[in-house]
This record gives C-alpha cells, sequence and structure tokens, in this order.
C-alpha cells in the first residue's frame, strides 16, 4: 500500500507546480500549512448591473399559469372552472398516467385562487413518496390543516375562506397515513380542501376515494404534444426536423412532460445544430429499430449461437434487458405472422420477465 502511494505521488509531482510540490510534501509529513492562493474578489453587482436570467428546467417554464392552458383534459377544466368561479372546491383526487398535467392542473387552479400574494400562505405542497408516513399526516398535514385564513385578500378584495392541501403521488403513502388523513380530511373540513394525486387509484383505501371527486387523466393525443412541442421550439428559437419531433411524440407514449425533457436534452447537446430524430433517440435510451429487426430476423432464421452472440453485443452496448423485452413486444405486434404465434411468444416473454430471468 506504501509503494502504491509512493508511485501516485511521484507521478502527480511531475505534474505540479514547485508550490504545489511543497504543499504535497508537507502534507505527507504531517505538516499544516496554508495555502498563499490569493482569494477570488467577489462579484457584486451594482444597481445598474445586468442580472442573469435564471436557468430553469422547460417542464417548469412551460408549466400552465391557469387553467384555460391546461391541454386535452375538458372534463377536468370544465369543472374546474365552474368551481373557480363560485369560489369553492371539493376534495379533489386526480389520477392517470404519468405527464399528463394532474399537477400542473392543481397549482393552475390554485393560483387563480388566490393570486400571487396569498398563494404561498395558502397551499401546502407534499410529495407523498417522500413524506408518506403518519408522522408527516400527524405533523405537517394536520397543523397546516388547523390553521384558520381570512376569506379576503389584504388589499380587501373577497377570497376562497379555505386553504389547499396538494398530495403528489398519494398512491405511495401508507395505509395507517391514508387513515390518519381520512380523520384530517374529516375534522378540517371548513378550512382546507385536499388535492390527492397518484397513477393508479386502486392503491388508495376507499374512504378517500369516497370523500373526493375523482378526474381521470388521459394520456395526451399525439397532436395536442406536437403542437406544445413545436410553440416550445418556436420560443426557444429551436431548429428541429419533423422526424425528431415525431420521434419525440412516440417515445414519449403521451407524457408530456418526458417529451419535453426530451427535447431541451437535445437542444443541450446540439447547439446551434438541427435536432434530428437520431439524436432523440440516443438521449431516450432506446434501442435503434435496426437492432431490434436485426435480433427478430436471427430469432426466426439464425441459430442459437448467433443469437446469443446479438443478445450479449446489445447487453455490451449498455441496453437494459427491460428495454430490449419492450421493443421486442411492440416489434413482434406489428409482424405479419398468425396470432397464435404471438401469444406463444408473449407467453415465453411474460414468463421470463415474472421469474427474473432476463
Amino acid at each position: 500500500m506504501l509503494g502504491i502511494c509512493r508511485s501516485v505521488y511521484l507521478t502527480m509531482s511531475c505534474l505540479l507546480l514547485p508550490e504545489s510540490e511543497g504543499i504535497m510534501q508537507a502534507f505527507l509529513k504531517g505538516a499544516t500549512i496554508q495555502t498563499s492562493r490569493p482569494q477570488k474578489d467577489k462579484v457584486t453587482a451594482g444597481p445598474s448591473g445586468e442580472k442573469k436570467a435564471k436557468a430553469v428546467p422547460w417542464v417548469e417554464k412551460y408549466r400552465p399559469k391557469c387553467v384555460d392552458e391546461v391541454a386535452f383534459q375538458d372534463e377536468v377544466v370544465t369543472v374546474l372552472k365552474k368551481s373557480l368561479e363560485g369560489a369553492d372546491l371539493p376534495n379533489l383526487l386526480f389520477y392517470g398516467p404519468p405527464g399528463t398535467g394532474k399537477t400542473s392542473t392543481i397549482l393552475a387552479a390554485a393560483r387563480e385562487l388566490y393570486g400571487p400574494e396569498l398563494y404561498r400562505q395558502r397551499v401546502l405542497e407534499l410529495n407523498a413518496s417522500d413524506e408518506r408516513g403518519i408522522q408527516v399526516i400527524r405533523e405537517k398535514v394536520k397543523n397546516f390543516a388547523q390553521l384558520t385564513v381570512a376569506g379576503t385578500h389584504p388589499n380587501g378584495k373577497p377570497c376562497p375562506p379555505f386553504k389547499i392541501i396538494i398530495l403528489d403521488e398519494a398512491d405511495s403513502m401508507t395505509a395507517p397515513a391514508q387513515a390518519a388523513l381520512r380523520r384530517t380530511m374529516e375534522k378540517e373540513s371548513r378550512s382546507t380542501r385536499f388535492c390527492l394525486i397518484c397513477n393508479y387509484i386502486s392503491r388508495i383505501i376507499e374512504p378517500l376515494t369516497s370523500r373526493c371527486s375523482k378526474f381521470r387523466f388521459k394520456p395526451l393525443a399525439s397532436q395536442i404534444q406536437e403542437e406544445r412541442l413545436l410553440e416550445i421550439c418556436d420560443k426557444e428559437k429551436l431548429k428541429y426536423t419533423k422526424a425528431s419531433i415525431a420521434a419525440l411524440v412516440q417515445l414519449s407514449e403521451g407524457d408530456l412532460r418526458k417529451a419535453i425533457t426530451f427535447l431541451q436534452s437535445a437542444a443541450r447537446l446540439n447547439a446551434d445544430k438541427e435536432i434530428t430524430d437520431q439524436a432523440i433517440i440516443e438521449i431516450a435510451g432506446v434501442i435503434p429499430s435496426k437492432m431490434i429487426d436485426k435480433l427478430l430476423q436471427i430469432c426466426f432464421r439464425g441459430t442459437f449461437e448467433k443469437l446469443e452472440v446479438a443478445v450479449r453485443n446489445m447487453v455490451n452496448e449498455g441496453y437494459a434487458a427491460t428495454q430490449i423485452l419492450s421493443q421486442l413486444h411492440d416489434c413482434i405486434l406489428e409482424k405479419d405472422i398468425t396470432d397464435e404465434q404471438k401469444s406463444a411468444i408473449f407467453e415465453k416473454m411474460a414468463v421470463s420477465v415474472f421469474y427474473g430471468l432476463i
């Protein structure tokens, strides 16, 4: 071990400046020294200095600011607008696939209800996947729910006399926490409204679902996604191809948040260059369709040795086995083979996933 340390020291000492070399020698001898490097002067912007714009993720930058901007969820928007007009809101339960606008919708509704002055005071947003235990319900949620609020703004204008607690990913909450939340929801119904957001409504206990108005958020249609992506491209002045937008829509599978994230990553990697569909595929970590087609051809006409080599090559490229099976599934669905053959193939794939053979 001592010999390795000496070798590393000799190698590094050839690259360091004389002053740094002295520091290293003193460190190895156990001495305490102070470096003479001058500290960088702190640059403070004067009153006329321009502040740099903060880098904000595009998902947040282009999040809907009002309920009317929420896309493709007409039923939810209609009901919320009626509730906002009457300044009343029931307990809500939003469920559906990720990236369909559940969190954005309730945040936009809360901003319209309270305005920027009272928003931070009247809205408590928690991610229930991180803070999912009963202790959080007993402390944070209960304490906030017990606070009473006035029915007017600071300027005297009328305001809803209740607060909103948003529990994102509520299906990750434990059963005792959900039971405790039910009791809090009952007791504080006059001063607090709850909005539960989840992907799987079956994981929410019945006493909670029965106390909420349920709204299902649908995966966004391809046309809606394409319109939003083109709008962002125009505002960010990006160079793109039609194939790249089509690739974003296809790979996101109705998840607009995922599509926007892929677009921002591609824009950063291809600065001042045209964003191509190939760049989108590489960022998404998707296996190229040519590789999947080649693998299928080997499955149909090749030998086991060739198939083993092809699979090992794909794994060595860094592609996940689950991703390979997922794309194989989609590709086999479109193949011109009988339904019996497809069902036999899918049965073997399901067994391999279930028993962890991948």
